[in-house]
């Protein structure tokens, strides 16, 4: 298989595996899978993430996230 192929696979599961965490969270039942909703919201934490609380949404958000990993692995 070319090099191309192999990156293309690779960048292609990679981002199945980035909307198989949109759909975990809840967010497409919640926003009725509304693309701009959703959009919108990833734009809201891009920018959160860009300003001075930067630091702290990443800390809470990376803490909630590793919580809810480890209760779905526990059950």
């Amino acid at each position: 298989m070319r090099t191309w192929q192999v990156e293309r696979r690779k960048r292609t599961r990679h981002l199945i595996e980035l909307g198989g965490l949109v759909v975990k969270a809840g967010i497409v039942d919640l926003t009725g899978d509304d693309r701009a909703m959703i959009y919108g919201a990833l734009l809201w934490m891009a920018d959160k993430l860009q300003s001075d609380q930067g630091e702290h949404a990443r800390g809470v958000w990376t803490k909630l996230g590793k919580m809810a990993f480890e209760t779905e692995q526990k059950e």
